[in-house]
């Protein structure tokens, strides 16, 4: 497994390449958490398009950093699934607690559409 990190205003995302399973979760888990707090991100938007293989450890990777990003008020989302990580990530129910997206760019547009909308009600005083 291998991951490439991009920052779009406070928005990190992490594309993984290849099996996210039992032998990479650790290492993973690891490097986005590193990364989320060196940068002070906000929101993740986890990049699954290149992801081959994923087993349970790949599912607790991206329920552990949903936990760690709603508790900064940030929104995570996971990003250009193939069939079957969406099919094993639908089974473990992670849709019901994180969002997903056909790319990265839908992601970043719901993020950023969000906090636009929060800052207009923020200064009309609502």
């Amino acid at each position: 497994m291998h991951l490439k990190f991009q920052m779009t205003d406070n928005i990190l995302i992490a594309s993984a390449f290849g099996e996210l399973d039992h032998h990479s979760a650790g290492a993973v888990r690891d490097e986005i958490d590193e990364t989320m707090e060196a940068f002070q991100c906000c929101h993740l938007i986890l990049d699954f398009a290149k992801v081959t293989f994923m087993d349970s450890s790949g599912i607790g990777v991206v329920l552990g950093r949903y936990n760690k990003v709603t508790k900064k008020g940030g929104r995570i989302f996971l990003a250009g699934c193939s069939d079957f990580v969406e099919k094993i990530l639908y089974m473990a129910g992670i849709f019901t607690v994180v969002d997903k997206q056909k790319n990265v760019e839908d992601a970043i547009c719901l993020i950023k559409g969000q906090e636009q909308l929060q800052m207009e009600v923020t200064l009309s005083g609502e």
